[in-house]
């Protein structure tokens, strides 16, 4: 696996998020993906321990059907999002258990109508190979400040 490929994936996966292309946000997860965001430093277990969240295929995929809906009033105005990314640092080309790894830091903005929320931390994605294309089997979003008491996150870090 070449590591601008990966990098490639990362910006593409932003790009989606901050264009609302949210259907195409979600072909990018393969199918036992999580989106996972811990609520501790360093924290190993998003089923033991409480997260932020811990969301899977189906989770996501009724976010994304919320978000795309017509009649979803608490998104009218509709939310809108910015990504800031640093050059993803990759950390495995999936040599072994063909698992590709990437962090990359990053300064994530949600605005609603005269909301401003600013989120800063590391994205870290665990990759895999399907039928030629890169899937995203983990992405684990872990904020700076992931302690302090939130508002509610509408969209996708």
């Amino acid at each position: 696996m070449k590591p601008d490929r990966i990098v490639d994936f990362i910006y593409d996966e932003v790009a989606a998020l901050d264009e609302m292309r949210w259907e195409d946000w979600l072909s990018l997860f393969h199918e036992e993906g999580r989106y996972w965001m811990p609520l501790e430093w360093k924290q190993q277990d998003p089923i033991m321990q409480p997260s932020l969240m811990y969301e899977d295929r189906l989770l996501l995929t009724v976010r994304v059907e919320r978000l795309a809906g017509e009649r979803t009033f608490s998104q009218k105005p509709k939310s809108r999002c910015h990504h800031l990314l640093e050059r993803p640092r990759i950390l495995s080309l999936g040599e072994g258990d063909g698992v590709c790894k990437a962090r990359t830091s990053f300064v994530y903005t949600e605005t609603r109508g005269d909301q401003l929320e600013r989120y800063s931390g590391w994205v870290s994605h665990h990759l895999v190979e399907e039928n030629g294309a890169l899937r995203i089997k983990l992405k684990r979003i872990d904020l700076i400040n992931f302690d302090a008491p939130f508002g509610n996150l509408q969209l996708f870090i």
